[in-house]
């Protein structure tokens, strides 16, 4: 939801701006194949009840709804995402990084593919147009694997606990699924603060690439 937002907010910026992932693993521990749902994932984590798990899950559900993403929890498969933050790495050396994350999470979220699964991840690849083998040659190395943990190390030096996180600048922090409107203004904030402020008057002498000018008196 909050690059749902983001996207959002970038399209009211008329002004360049760069997006990249970074990899974050929310349980890095988190085995491949999980047999418990989100709901008892989640009541066993916070010590609710699977009744109360499912209402925070059925909030998220709506939130996502209004942003215009349709998320199925009740049939979702929890695995570790650790070869899928590989893959997006590898897309991104591609240049194909924001394809293949906006297709793996919509795997994962709305259409319950097992993102933990080789042969799944590679056909995901496939789809945004990377080739076949090499995606599964990586996936059965330890290709990029460095580098996931290089983002995750990263991660830690900024403070961050959770997903989603955005850094902007290196400088500036929003964390959570922001409103759309939260995005727009610490945009806005940023790039007026990267913009040169001219402190005197025209009355000096002024060159450019025709030459100098020099100041009627």
């Amino acid at each position: 939801m909050g690059k749902k937002r983001l996207e959002d907010a970038l399209k009211q910026i008329n002004h360049p701006i760069e997006v990249t992932y970074r990899s974050y693993e929310l349980d890095p521990t988190m085995g491949r194949d999980v047999k418990e749902t989100m709901y008892e994932t989640l009541a066993k984590k916070y010590g609710m009840s699977i009744a109360q798990a499912r209402a925070n899950v059925d909030r998220v559900v709506q939130m996502a709804k209004e942003v215009g993403l349709e998320y199925h929890m009740d049939t979702l498969i929890q695995t570790n995402t650790f070869d899928a933050h590989r893959l997006t790495l590898y897309a991104k050396n591609h240049g194909k990084m924001k394809e293949m994350t906006e297709r793996i999470l919509r795997a994962y979220f709305t259409e319950s593919k097992h993102i933990g699964d080789h042969e799944t991840l590679t056909d995901l690849a496939v789809e945004v147009g990377l080739n076949r083998e090499a995606v599964a040659k990586m996936l059965a190395s330890e290709e990029m694997a460095d580098e996931v943990h290089f983002d995750e190390q990263t991660a830690k030096q900024y403070g961050v606990t959770g997903v989603p996180f955005f850094l902007i600048n290196k400088k500036y922090a929003l964390t959570g699924a922001q409103p759309t409107e939260t995005f727009v203004q610490a945009l806005k904030k940023v790039i007026a603060e990267n913009q040169i402020t001219v402190l005197n008057s025209q009355d000096g002498d002024f060159c450019d690439d025709d030459g100098c000018e020099i100041p009627k008196k």
